[in-house]
C-alpha cells in the first residue's frame, strides 16, 4: 500500500532548493490523491534538521525506526530533482518481500579505486555497488530497525563525510554482515522525456539548473589562489582554458609577478590550509572590489571550472541571501560537527555571506588552518546553511562513476594529477560541450584523460 511507504526528500534549506522540494512533495501527494489512495508521509530532510548532520541520513535512522518501525514497510529516499511515478514505484517495491532486509537502488561502482573513497576495494573496485541518489533508493523497515539498533549500541564515529552514497552503502554492508545494494532497473536517471523512461519508476530532471537569464559576467568576481612555485605550470593551464570566460579575475600569490599578473597579499605561503590567504581574499573582495559585484568564487590554481555554467547556476540563487555554495563535505557530523564546502571544486559566496562572516569574530585559528573547514565552522556558528551542488567536483572526472556524471553538466573539476588538464577542460567544461554531454552517455577512456 502507498501509505506504507515513507518518502524522504533529501532537501536543502536555501530558498531555491526548498521550493523545488516542496514542488516534489506536492507532486507525490497529488499523484496519491488522484489514485484515491490514503496519503503517504512525505518528509523534507532540511525541516527535520535538529542537528547539522541530518543530510548524512544515518543520524536520523533511530528516529525513523521509532516513528515508522511498526506501521510502515519502506523508507524511500530521493533528491529534489528525482521525478517519481507513484504507481510504478508501488509496483516495483511490491516485487520485494518487505519483511526481509532490503537495500534497493540504481547501482554505481568505481571503475578504478579512487581517492574520494579512500581507495576502497583497490583489488577490484567494481565489486562494491552504491546507490545513485538521483534515481531514489529504498530501505525496508526491518533493515532500518536493524541499523537503528546498531546505531544505539555503537554511536557514529566522528569522521569526515566525503561521498555520502558510498559511505552509507559501506555502513549498511557492515563488511559482509549486512546486505549489499540490490540494483533495481526501474530506478533510473534518464531524462523524463527519453524513450528509455517508459519502464522507469523514477527519472531525473535536472542536468544544469537555469532560472531565467544567466548572471552577468561582471557580477562574478573570480579569485585564484596560487603561489610562486606553481606560477610556471598551473597558471598557464588557467590561461589556456577558462580565464577568458571570467570578466573579473585576480590571482593571489605570495609573490607579485607582473607577467601573470599576481597580487601579493602579504601572506606567506603555507604548505597546506591557506586560511590566512583566503580570509585576506574575502577582506579584499569586500573592501576593494566594486561594491556592486554580488558573487565571489574562490578557486585553486589547479581547479578547472566553467564560468559560463556557473553563471547559469547562479541565476537560481538570490544574492540578497547569504549563499555559500559548492560541493559539501562534513566533519564529525555523527557527533555534532559541521558541514563545509570543499575548496578544490570552487567555493561560491554571495557578497551578503562575506559581509556576515567578516562582521562576526570568526577567524582562522592559525594561518595554515584548512580554509574550507574553518569557513564551514564559521558559517555553521552563524546559522548560515551550506548549499550543496553536485556539479562542483573536488576530484578529476576519472574519480567518479561514468553513470553518475552522465546526468550532470558539470561546473568544475580539480587536480592536474596524471591527466592532461587542458584536454579535460575541453572535453568536460568548455562552452559548447553541454549538448554532447546532455545528449549522450558521457564516455571517455583512460588513455584520453
Amino acid at each position: 500500500e502507498l501509505k506504507d511507504i515513507v518518502f524522504i526528500i533529501q532537501s536543502q534549506s536555501n530558498s531555491f532548493h526548498s521550493m523545488r522540494s516542496e514542488d516534489l512533495k506536492r507532486d507525490i501527494l497529488q499523484q496519491a490523491a488522484d489514485l484515491g489512495k490514503e496519503l503517504p508521509v512525505v518528509l523534507l530532510i532540511h525541516q527535520m534538521d535538529r542537528h547539522e548532520g541530518a543530510w548524512t541520513i544515518l543520524p536520523l535512522l533511530r528516529d525513523f525506526s521509532v516513528t515508522y518501525g511498526k506501521n510502515s514497510s519502506w523508507i524511500f529516499f530521493c533528491e529534489e530533482d528525482t521525478r517519481i511515478r507513484v504507481v510504478k514505484l508501488l509496483e516495483t517495491l511490491g516485487r520485494y518481500d518487505c519483511s526481509k532486509e532490503w537495500f534497493l537502488g540504481k547501482a554505481l561502482y568505481d571503475e578504478e579505486s579512487t581517492i574520494i573513497h579512500h581507495y576502497a576495494f583497490a583489488e577490484n573496485p567494481t565489486v562494491f555497488k552504491f546507490p545513485d541518489f538521483a534515481a531514489g533508493w529504498a530501505l525496508s523497515i526491518p533493515l532500518v530497525n536493524k541499523l537503528a539498533k546498531k546505531l544505539k549500541s555503537e554511536p557514529l564515529k566522528s569522521d569526515f563525510t566525503i561521498d555520502l552514497k558510498h559511505e552509507i552503502a559501506l555502513y549498511i554492508w557492515q563488511k559482509g554482515e549486512g546486505p549489499h545494494l540490490t540494483p533495481v532497473p526501474e530506478f533510473c536517471t534518464d531524462d523524463v522525456s527519453s524513450q528509455r523512461a517508459d519502464h522507469c519508476a523514477t527519472t531525473f530532471s535536472n542536468f544544469l539548473p537555469l532560472c531565467g537569464e544567466p548572471v552577468k559576467k561582471e557580477d562574478v568576481f573570480v579569485a585564484v589562489k596560487t603561489c610562486q612555485k606553481f606560477h610556471g605550470d598551473r597558471i598557464p593551464v588557467v590561461k589556456q582554458t577558462w580565464e577568458k570566460e571570467a570578466a573579473l579575475i585576480e590571482y593571489y600569490s605570495d609573490y607579485a609577478d607582473i607577467s601573470i599578473p599576481t597580487i601579493d597579499l602579504g601572506i606567506p605561503n603555507t604548505d597546506r590550509g591557506h586560511c590566512g590567504k583566503t580570509f585576506a581574499i574575502l577582506e579584499r573582495f569586500l573592501n576593494n572590489s566594486s561594491a556592486r559585484t554580488p558573487w565571489l568564487v574562490i578557486v585553486d590554481d589547479d581547479t578547472l571550472i566553467s564560468i559560463s555554467r556557473l553563471r547559469k547556476l547562479l541565476s537560481c540563487y538570490d544574492p540578497q541571501e547569504p549563499v555559500f555554495l559548492g560541493e559539501r563535505y562534513g566533519y564529525g557530523l555523527g557527533t555534532g560537527g559541521y558541514s563545509y564546502i570543499t575548496g578544490g571544486g570552487g567555493m561560491v559566496f554571495s557578497r551578503v555571506a562575506v559581509q556576515k562572516l567578516l562582521t562576526s569574530k570568526c577567524r582562522c585559528y592559525s594561518m595554515d588552518a584548512p580554509d574550507d573547514m574553518v569557513l564551514g565552522m564559521c558559517f555553521s556558528g552563524l546559522g548560515i546553511p551550506i548549499t550543496h551542488s553536485p556539479l562542483f567536483h573536488q576530484a578529476r572526472p576519472m574519480d567518479y562513476p561514468k553513470d553518475y556524471l552522465s546526468h550532470q553538466i558539470p561546473v568544475s573539476f580539480h587536480k592536474h594529477w596524471n591527466i592532461d588538464p587542458v584536454k579535460v577542460y575541453f572535453t568536460w567544461l568548455a562552452p559548447n560541450t553541454e549538448e554532447s554531454l546532455k545528449g549522450k552517455k558521457v564516455g571517455y577512456n583512460r588513455e584520453d584523460l
